[in-house]
């Protein structure tokens, strides 16, 4: 039979595709994403009793949960203190996985939900909105989209550090997790780019707001935006005050510090990262998710091809500044949180300029007349950028000479 309920409705139009509009039981299958046994058990019970054969028959348990064995239901309120105890998911979809692996099956969820009711193992919580009304948002393939966040977490002295991760949208795969005494931007690029020589670079990135990711609302770009453009991937960032964008890593927060609050409090960071090493193996390869049907992260990301960058930019990044030449014959100039400092000429001071840049070059344009006073390779490791039109007119001068 169908490996999932199938409607009267879906059902019938199934069968009369096959009668009346030609489809081969192959052909239907394919088309309505059933199996071909499913096919022939519906044209069959449309044989015996018409249209009104392909009315879905009782979903009512054909097992009793009482009839389960002493043994299992032992098993099944063990596995439940257990995970519990080591700060894992413990509802019954991760019992019914853990006795699958052991045994090779396990009961209806709806069996065990029953067992740990009868014992006191739930607490009862309020309704949840029907999951009709909930949109879900996932990459469809692994590396089409990173989200990344960091999260703060205390010692056993009760100082105060932060846990950056990498989350792969599709798999949910934490690609990286580590801890700092404090996240800055350098650490944010040292990260990423540690993922990146490990899974390859991503398409897309998705992150909040934070300044160790943006610069947008102060009108420039930090390190990791000047990164990601030269990288060609696409940076995606969440509406202010709006974390549900973000929602697969802030969901991911409550499982890790579940896990967490379930170890001996670290004395140090070190410690702290023995941790987490250990829990990105648990939850990676061990732990099941129920939003990947029960499988693994690790076995989600790699059973799909894996997106790479976008082959070209949808557009080139310019920025334009306005400014006056300091009676030196200097400009300053802020790029990814570092000032440096272009060396115009000081026959051009004082004179009110625009300045514009892109990726890899500065120029400088004088207001009044449009004239290039400079131009200036964008050199991230040095303070002073000289201009290159004056080198370009010494080799030309030489050359005649």
């Amino acid at each position: 039979m169908s490996p999932t309920p199938r409607s009267n409705s879906q059902s019938q139009v199934i069968v009369l595709s096959v009668l009346h509009d030609g489809l081969t039981p192959t052909q239907a299958a394919l088309r309505f994403g059933v199996s071909r046994t499913w096919i022939y058990h519906l044209l069959a019970r449309y044989s015996a009793g018409g249209l009104e054969a392909l009315e879905p028959g009782s979903r009512r348990p054909k097992t009793n949960p009482r009839s389960l064995s002493p043994a299992l239901r032992s098993k099944i309120i063990a596995l439940r203190r257990g995970l519990l105890a080591q700060g894992l998911d413990a509802g019954a979809a991760s019992i019914a996985w853990h006795l699958r692996k052991i045994h090779g099956r396990s009961p209806a969820l709806s069996t065990i939900w029953r067992i740990l009711r009868s014992e006191g193992l739930v607490i009862p919580e309020p309704k949840k909105r029907p999951k009709a009304y909930i949109t879900r948002f996932e990459a469809v393939q692994p590396n089409e989209t990173w989200q990344s966040d960091f999260t703060h977490w205390r010692l056993a002295d009760g100082s105060d550090v932060e846990i950056i991760n990498w989350l792969d949208d599709h798999s949910r795969m934490l690609l990286s997790c580590t801890v700092f005494t404090a996240i800055t931007g350098a650490i944010v690029i040292d990260s990423f780019n540690t993922c990146r020589s490990e899974y390859g670079t991503p398409f897309s990135t998705l992150t909040d707001n934070g300044n160790v990711y943006t610069a947008r609302f102060t009108r420039g770009k930090n390190g990791f935006e000047y990164l990601l453009s030269e990288l060609e991937i696409v940076q995606k960032n969440g509406s202010p005050a709006h974390p549900q964008t973000q929602g697969k890593i802030e969901r991911f927060h409550q499982t890790l510090k579940k896990w967490l609050s379930q170890q001996r409090p670290a004395k140090n960071l070190t410690e702290l990262q023995r941790q987490l090493d250990e829990f990105r193996t648990v939850y990676n390869t061990q732990r099941p998710h129920r939003a990947l049907e029960m499988k693994t992260p690790q076995n989600a990301y790699e059973a799909t091809i894996k997106a790479t960058p976008k082959v070209a930019k949808e557009k080139e990044h310019y920025r334009v500044r306005h400014d006056s030449v300091d009676k030196f014959g200097k400009l300053s100039l802020r790029r990814a949180g570092i000032m440096h400092h272009l060396g115009v000429g000081i026959e051009h001071r004082h004179k009110k300029v625009f300045i514009i840049v892109d990726h890899f070059k500065v120029s400088v344009v004088e207001k009044k007349t449009g004239e290039v006073l400079s131009r200036h390779e964008i050199q991230p490791g040095r303070s002073f950028w000289t201009n290159i039109l004056i080198d370009e007119m010494t080799k030309k001068s030489r050359k005649a000479k």
